[in-house]
């Protein structure tokens, strides 16, 4: 049987809502959230930073937090309201509530999955 080292989920949503993508304090909620949610403990704080100040196509929040076991991170691109965003874990952990709470909390209209076992 082969060992399983841990889980990634990689998400692309489309058409988020504009408002939320661009709220520092949003993007923290949402942290917050979804380690409360996959009880997935936080090692540290995040670091939440603004990029692309002058060009469109990259502008927007980046994110990443430290987990016990590895990290999420996610890029959020405001001239097209989409975000990217990655959660691994060293354990496997129910992506379809991930998906589905992400997609919520930032009010995408479409999102598209990938799941990882590493």
């Amino acid at each position: 049987m082969k060992k399983i080292y841990g889980q990634e989920l990689i998400l692309d949503l489309i058409d988020c809502n504009p408002k939320i993508i661009r709220s520092k304090k949003k993007i923290l909620e949402y942290l917050n959230k979804i380690c409360d949610l996959l009880k997935i403990k936080k090692y540290g704080k995040p670091v939440i930073k603004r990029f692309g100040e002058n060009t469109a196509w990259d502008k927007g929040y980046s994110f990443f937090q430290f987990i016990t076991g590895s990290s999420i991170s996610g890029h959020f691109l405001e001239s097209e309201n989409i975000a990217y965003i990655n959660i691994f874990f060293c354990k496997l952990f129910d992506h379809k509530i991930a998906i589905n709470f992400t997609k919520k909390f930032f009010k995408a209209k479409k999102i598209k999955n990938r799941v990882l076992i590493r």
